[in-house]
This record gives C-alpha cells, structure tokens and sequence, in this order.
C-alpha cells in the first residue's frame, strides 16, 4: 500500500461526508442558463504553422491567460492553447438549466448525460450538431453507456422515478422510485424505449458497460452507488447494517449486472463482490488553509457545519432549512423556525450526518473500516485489468473472470481525498487515478492549494503492482468562484504515446502527455471564466474525450463543445493524422478499447517525428527516411515495397544504437507493414 505523505488527519469512514453532501446536492438548485440555442462555430483554421511558430508553441504562454478571465455564462472570456474551437452548443430547450453529466458514443451520435435525461446529438458535422432527441427522464446523475441498440442511464437520486415522471418522488418510501440501471432500446436513435430496469440498494452514481471478449451474448454493468441504502420496505433485500452484523449487507460491495443481449429486459444482478475485504480507512489530509478560514466565516455567520472524520462542510441553506423543517413536523411543530429550533437541529447534526452516512455510535478501537464503494471502475477488457476508483482507494483488479472481479493490489495516498476515476495506457503498464477532492461542487485550484491535492497520481504496473510515479494539477489557478477539480478525460491515440485529454470543471481541459510518468506535462488547454463573479456557480468540463478525430466537452452549464488537435511543438501533424485513422464504432470511456494503428505513411511519419524530437536518429538519418517515405509513396508495385523494405532493414540496423531502440523498433515494423501492404 503505497503511502505518499504522512497524514494530517485520518478519515473514520471513507467517502461518508461525501455521500451526505451527495444528498445535500440533490436537494439543491442547478446553474440557470439562457434559452439560447444556436450553435458558435470557430473561424475556419488557418493555414499551417511555420516552423519557428511549432517550436514557439512548446512554451506555455505567459503569464497564463486562464487566469482573470472575464465571467459569463455563454459570454465568458476565453483562452484556448495548442487546440481549436470547432463548435460550441447550448443545451436544446428542455435541458436549460439543468446540469449535463457524462457522454458515450455511437456511430455519429453523442450521448450526453443529464440531470433531467440525456440529449441525442448528431455530429456527422463536428462545426453544427444536431439535436437528434432531447429524451427527458430526470434522475441525477444520468451517466450513460451504449453497447449497440442499447443505452444504459444511471439513477441515484431520490426524486427519479421508473415512468420518466418529471413530478418526482414525495415519499420516504416509494415503489414509483428509480435508483439503479435504466435500459433503453436506441435501435430508433429517435425514439429510445425502456425495455427494463435494475433497482440497487444504494442506486448507481456511475456504472461500467464491460463487453468481455470470450463472451459474445451478455455484457456485463458494474455499478458504483454512493448514495445512503434505500429502505428494504423499497427495495427487498437491502442492509445498511456492517457486514458483521448481516452478511448481505449492502455496504462494502459492487454489483455486476448481466444483460442478455438477445433479452435485455432479462438483465439482473449476478453478483455482489465484496471487493473491499480487510481494507482500512485510509489516510488524508486535513483542510486547505482557505476552507478553514470559510469555515470559520460560514460559522460565526450562524450557518450550519457538518463534521465528519475532521473534515468540516457548510450546509447548503435549502437543505438545512428543509431538514429543520422535518424535525420540527416529526415533533408536531409548524410555522418558522424559532432560535430555539434552528439551536436544536445544530445539537441534532451529528446524529444526523452518522445515520446519512452510515456511520456506527461505537466503532471500537481498532482501525476503521475502509471504503464501503467505488465511485468509478474502468475496465480494460484487452488486458483483463480493471482500475476501480474507490473513495480511499485505488484498486487494481482483474476482470478475466467478469462475474467476479478481484482484487489484485490497492493503494492509498494521504495527499488524495476522493479517488474518482482511473484511466490505463494503451499497453497497460501504467495507470492514472483522479481526486475529486470537495466532491466537485467546490474551488479546489485556487493558488493557495497543494498542488498534490485535487490531483492526478500516476502509477507503473510492475508484477501486477501500482508503483507511484507522480502527481500531476492544473497548472493555472483558479478563483474562488470556480469549482474546480480532477476530473474525466481520456488517451488519444497518438502512436507511441500516453497523451490524454482531460476535464478540470471549470478549470477547463488540458492535454497532458504522461509518456514518461515520472514527468507529465500540459501540452494544450481550454478554459471559460466563472459563470458568475459573485459566487460559485456549478459550470464547466464534466467530462472530455477524444473520438474519431474529435474532441467532445460536455460542459456542465453551457451545453457541448468540440475541439480538435493542432499541431504544435509538442503534437505533430502526422502524429494527428494517425490518431485519426483509428475510428472507433462505439466508446464508453469506462471500457477502454485498445488503440490499433492502421497501417498508413502517417503512422511511419508519426514515429520519424517522434525520433527527432527525442534524438533517437541522427539528423541526417531522419531526413533520409522522410525522403525515402515521400519518394515510396509516390511510386507503387515493386518500386514501392523494395524502396521501404530496404528502408525497414537499415532501420532494424539501428535499433540497438539508438537511445530510443524501442523507438526504431516501432517504426521500422510500420515501414514493413507498408511494404507488404
């Protein structure tokens, strides 16, 4: 277990006040928006750069100009690096106003998840989406999967309900409630139909689609729910007591859903593995300077704090109010509070925050107990790997057997609050966690901030072992007004390197290349000002990811944008061009597919590229096997493969002298390919 920093505080329950905020946010209002539909199309690019603009665009520009940019909602100041605006689209009318989630993809069409459903858009056009259908269906937080005709939502929240009712939930205990998996067929894109649905005792926040190649006639849903466990008079079956105390608890577990693709509406639970066995709370941090001192206002401004494990949260008011509001009914009480009310609930709030978040009057004096959930798990199929975000924790698990995963190491960081998600490199051997440090409703890139909080980690994969490498945070800080953090991203597949896009919420995205993990870099960004200048207003990147050329942003308050890559210094234009062979028919970003490279001149000139910018070929050898690649493919027949055969040769040639061997390895089989093509 690896240990970066000697905590502060130690944690009793992980990811206990994070559920209890989960819940204060679902009572809570989302940003308000504008009705503006139309789409922002960037300039047409411009030509080419030159040489000497491609190195100048190796030094970040300073000083940042994310810094200070003017607020707004769809008028915010921008600054853009190393990237390019294609389209910027606001939310289609019924979603205004409501906080967009996650996305997944299909053939040309995005699906991006909301608080109130999911839209349908239509990017044939990456410079004018189309809105295919805006299917409304509230249940937060509406991450999304597809898996060919079938689209897979998650529902958490309390007020969603099974027949997509916009009235929401009144009751404590309802069997109109939907907390789980919602299945839909998409064979009409148009018209999606729920064909079934999986209720799970804690709802799913997050779930994973795993298609596991030796099985052709299920796919397999690993869900992830933080919330507090429903009620057996709900849901048959579900235990908020420790596994101590019942076996089938609820807690301390996943489950995996099997839908039968020739009869989703079959799907059920399969499987519950308790994949936190023997783990222990783990170490963390105390509080930022600057949260203390919020705090600290917040409390002699007569607000409501809420304690758990030494962290210390404001309450939401609407919230606070409304929990006032049913301890006086529960005492026979009505009008408004009283000073003597407002006095009793604060003498109540610890109770209060033990039974939401589950934690016991007594709990020993040995060490308390571990994470109880994940709160995101990305599979990796090809390598039968799985890296399993878990509250105090990042797991590595292996998924051959997909019905029961299993742990295989953990490891745990004091400098990491909320292990969010996980991304693996292509080849598998390295693996990068986020930090969802504040739960992402919060200011967490402010100057004054560590560094090493609200971070990435990167590890190696040594032995079927995470090996720490490195943190790696946006460099650009951020207002007070801002909610930013670690959050969703995914690899481009630029041949030869760990280059991955990621969203900060309104940090905005940055490009990181993590090739050598020991020393990520930022290599391009985007980022808007506050949505608001006078207070945190939710805004800005849920989620980015790279597919079929594209860069796709749901952006949480201002709708969708697209970007594509520019060459730069860091990034050539053959190594984009062989990122854009590689189409893919569908992505979840939670199910990784394996980047394969067609065999293309690109994909050899991306490597030649490579090689010079590392200093692995002399330079009179690099030109000379660019000169040999545009002569090859201008000719054809025997002309061309004898001209890259002897190429590949003299290449092999060179690839134990070479300080980058692999390198020459790598590009010395792409030139044979194309030989042999």
């Amino acid at each position: 277990m690896t240990q970066q920093h000697e905590p502060q505080r130690s944690a009793s329950r992980s990811g206990g006040l994070r559920s209890l905020l989960a819940v204060a946010a679902l009572l809570g209002a989302t940003a308000c928006a504008s009705s503006r539909t139309a789409t922002i199309v960037s300039d047409p690019m411009p030509s080419g750069p030159s040489a000497a603009e491609l190195a100048a665009s190796r030094a970040a520009p300073s000083p940042d100009p994310r810094v200070g940019l003017a607020p707004g909602l769809f008028d915010a100041g921008e600054a853009i690096w190393n990237l390019r605006m294609v389209s910027t689209t606001p939310p289609s009318t019924d979603f205004v106003g409501s906080t967009n989630s996650d996305l997944a993809f299909s053939g040309n069409h995005v699906f991006q998840g909301n608080y109130d459903g999911v839209q349908v858009w239509d990017i044939s056009n990456p410079a004018a989406p189309e809105l295919v259908v805006g299917h409304v269906c509230p249940a937060s937080q509406s991450d999304v999967s597809v898996y060919e005709n079938l689209l897979f939502i998650s529902g958490e929240g309390l007020s969603g309900r099974l027949d997509c009712g916009t009235q929401g939930v009144e009751e404590t205990v309802s069997h109109h409630r939907l907390r789980g998996i919602r299945i839909f067929d998409i064979s009409d894109v148009e018209n999606p139909v729920n064909v079934g649905n999986v209720q799970t005792c804690r709802g799913s926040h997050t779930h994973t689609v795993l298609k596991h190649p030796d099985d052709d006639e299920n796919v397999y849903i690993y869900v992830s729910g933080s919330a507090p466990v429903r009620p057996a008079e709900e849901l048959a079956g579900c235990s908020a007591l420790s596994p101590d105390e019942d076996p089938n608890s609820s807690l301390f577990r996943i489950e995996v859903i099997q839908v039968p693709l020739d009869d989703p509406g079959a799907a059920e639970i399969v499987s519950s593995p308790r994949i936190f066995q023997d783990l222990v709370a783990p170490p963390t941090h105390g509080m930022a300077p600057a949260d203390l001192a919020a705090v600290e206002e917040a409390r002699d401004a007569g607000k409501f704090i809420a304690e758990f494990g030494g962290q210390f949260q404001v309450l939401p008011d609407g919230f606070a109010n409304q929990q006032i509001a049913q301890m006086m009914q529960a005492q026979g009480k009505s009008g408004p509070p009283t000073a003597a009310d407002s006095a009793a609930f604060r003498e109540y709030l610890p109770e209060l925050v033990a039974r939401m978040v589950g934690a016991s009057e007594d709990e020993g004096d040995g060490p308390a107990p571990g994470p109880t959930q994940c709160h995101d798990i990305t599979v990796y199929p090809e390598v039968g790997l799985a890296g399993g975000a878990c509250e105090g924790y990042g797991l590595l698990l292996d998924i051959s057997d997909p019905v029961n995963p299993v742990r295989i190491d953990a490891v745990a960081d004091s400098n990491f609050s909320y292990w969010h998600s996980a991304t693996l490199n292509n080849d598998g051997t390295a693996i990068l966690f986020t930090d969802e440090w504040g739960g992402g409703g919060a200011p967490k890139c402010r100057e004054s901030d560590p560094y090493e909080w609200g971070a990435n980690a990167i590890f190696t994969i040594e032995n079927r072992k995470m090996e720490f490498q490195s943190y790696f945070k946006l460099p650009a800080a951020q207002t007070p007004e801002e909610n930013c953090v670690a959050h969703n991203g995914s690899l481009i597949p630029v041949p030869g390197r760990d280059i991955m896009i990621q969203g900060w919420y309104q940090g905005g995205i940055s490009l990181i290349d993590w090739t050598d993990p020991r020393t990520p870099v930022e290599i391009a960004y985007f980022d808007r000002g506050p949505v608001t200048a006078e207070r945190m207003q939710m805004g800005g990147s849920w989620s980015v990811y790279w597919y079929n050329g594209v860069i796709v942003n749901s952006e949480i308050a201002r709708g969708l944008d697209i970007f594509e890559l520019v060459p730069s210094g860091w990034l050539s234009q053959n190594e984009i061009d062989a990122a854009n062979s590689v189409q893919l028919s569908y992505l979840n970003s939670q199910g990784q597919p394996v980047f394969e490279w067609p065999t293309t001149f690109a994909l050899a000139r991306a490597y030649v590229d490579q090689l010079e910018r590392s200093g692995g070929l002399s330079t009179d050898r690099i030109q000379r096997t660019r000169s040999v690649l545009d002569d090859a493919e201008r000719r054809s027949g025997p002309a061309r493969r004898d001209a890259l055969d002897e190429l590949a040769g003299d290449l092999a040639d060179q690839i134990e002298a070479s300080p980058d061997g692999t390198k020459v390895r790598k590009l010395s089989e792409a030139v044979r390919a194309l030989a042999d093509a």
